[in-house]
């Protein structure tokens, strides 16, 4: 393992306006000075969290796919986020992990919202969950990703026998549940031993939502690396192996955990 250098990128999004998001994310890293191994964006970067598929929704090989290339090739460096896809006749909300030669890989949500405002669609009526989780490598890393909701299910996280040795979740989480959002990113740090990064996002949507950010990244041990609400932000930092492999060698708990099987 080598350290990597992240950026995380708390951003504001425009309602359901794909091309404004893009432009205005394009612009905003335009500022990114020095060189970076991996680009964090928030849930739904290029519409805002929404279940309106019928209108944001794309192919896998749509603008929104071919911009995330095009940006890990100009930053030489992986860019990461979910979008709304659709594939054989359902909808995803899709992470991709999109590397600068064009390849990548995609983890769907697994556990869909299933609250709304009466008589407004639910993720979960709308959209197809995923199946299984992915485990990602970036220098030496072992990254596994997360969509939002993820969260609240320990057992979906689980780092069963040193699985991973970073766990994102990419999200948009609104403000008025923010307090569960400091509580239980912390608390996956923790209890798997590993880094956790959180990128949320900021301002308004069309359902007047207020999302607050809080975007952070957690160590093994609970300590903060960075955290930072209300405003649109873009940070980058760098995370050394040498302190995991010391949270884990002082405190090896991870060996004696319960061994399960997801059904």
């Amino acid at each position: 393992m080598e350290p990597i250098k992240i950026t995380i990128f708390q951003a504001y999004l425009f309602w359901e306006n794909v091309e404004k998001n893009l432009q205005n994310l394009s612009l905003r890293l335009s500022s990114l000075r020095e060189k970076t191994d991996l680009i964090i964006l928030p849930e739904m970067f290029n519409t805002g969290f929404t279940t309106n598929v019928e209108k944001c929704a794309e192919e896998m090989d749509g603008m929104t796919m071919r911009w995330l290339y095009e940006t890990a090739k100009k930053f030489d460096c992986v860019v990461a986020g979910t979008l709304i896809v659709r594939e054989g006749g359902n909808y995803y909300n899709r992470f991709v992990w999109m590397s600068a030669d064009g390849s990548y890989v995609h983890y769907d949500k697994r556990h869909l919202f299933g609250m709304a405002k009466e008589g407004a669609p639910k993720e979960s009526d709308l959209f197809s969950a995923g199946k299984s989780r992915i485990m990602l490598q970036l220098k030496g890393w072992k990254i596994c990703p997360m969509i939002c909701y993820d969260l609240r299910f320990p057992v979906w996280s689980r780092n069963a026998e040193n699985g991973y040795d970073l766990l994102v979740y990419t999200a948009s989480w609104p403000d008025k549940r923010s307090s569960h959002w400091r509580a239980l990113i912390p608390a996956r740090a923790i209890e798997n031993q590993a880094y956790v990064i959180g990128v949320n996002r900021v301002g308004h949507d069309g359902n007047e939502v207020y999302y607050s950010g809080g975007s952070m990244c957690i160590s093994p041990l609970g300590d903060v690396i960075y955290y930072k609400p209300e405003d649109e932000d873009l940070y980058t930092f760098t995370l050394n192996p040498q302190d995991l492999q010391k949270s884990r060698e002082q405190f090896p708990f991870l060996q004696d955990g319960d061994k399960f099987n997801i059904l």
